[in-house]
């Protein structure tokens, strides 16, 4: 196991590379990291389009009975699938093991449920801190592979991150928004009406809607790509900048 780490950080072409990441059974030409079988376990494309959540076969409809009475800040939800095994582990892999070859074929599979794709993708941003700790940002290599695939533009630096706060995973629900006050800063200065903000993992949507709070009154549209979805219970927003009736839906 060790080895195979090893040698498929190094060269992702090699053999090693050429099986299942799953049933380790080998690939057939044009699959990547797991087999047509296997990902149909893993995407989930049954799932509301306005938050993310999964949705049961039985409902039609493609928005859940809570964004029908209380829509999210943003117009549509793209996700490949929940933040389970075995998704969480490549996500894992990606983020915090510098495997930054998973980022073209994870966008590609999330590229293709996209119909409407927006121009301009604007990554969640990191803090220089966070930024120098790790390396690089994983939401920015995402929106860099998806924007190839989308033919959009990624905006790297759209957002920046001014406040170093303590990471979300640890905080309370009640307390992730209130942790976000302040931290980030709009640096684009002109946006298209249709926009897509891009995050490895979404789970409270508590970032996503600090972010929102700070685009112009005149965007229209808000998409939201992230690779994998933990669920969620509520959705608040503060009102756009000029914007005193708050976010348009």
């Amino acid at each position: 196991m060790m080895w195979h780490s090893i040698l498929s950080k190094l060269n992702p072409e090699s053999i090693l590379a050429w099986h299942c990441r799953l049933c380790r059974l080998p690939l057939s030409s044009g699959q990547q990291l797991w087999c047509d079988n296997c990902r149909r376990h893993i995407e989930q494309l049954h799932y509301c389009q306005r938050c993310g959540a999964t949705l049961t076969q039985s409902v039609s409809t493609l928005t859940c009975g809570r964004c029908l009475v209380s829509p999210p800040p943003w117009h549509h939800f793209y996700r490949f699938g929940l933040h389970q095994f075995p998704l969480k582990q490549v996500v894992h892999q990606f983020k915090f093991q510098r495997q930054f070859y998973l980022a073209a074929p994870l966008a590609q599979w999330l590229a293709q449920q996209i119909k409407q794709p927006a121009p301009v993708l604007l990554p969640v941003p990191l803090h220089r801190y966070r930024l120098w700790q790790r390396g690089f940002n994983q939401s920015t290599l995402l929106a860099w592979s998806l924007a190839e695939a989308l033919n959009s533009e990624c905006l790297s630096h759209g957002f920046i991150r001014t406040r170093h706060t303590p990471p979300q995973k640890k905080l309370k629900r009640s307390e992730r928004q209130q942790n976000l006050k302040g931290a980030f800063q709009l640096q684009a200065k002109q946006l298209p009406p249709h926009v897509a903000l891009v995050d490895d993992v979404v789970t409270t949507g508590s970032t996503l809607k600090e972010l929102i709070s700070l685009l112009p009154s005149h965007i229209e549209q808000i998409d939201v790509y992230a690779l994998s979805y933990t669920p969620v219970t509520q959705f608040q927003v503060s009102p756009r900048k000029s914007d005193k009736t708050g976010v348009k839906s």
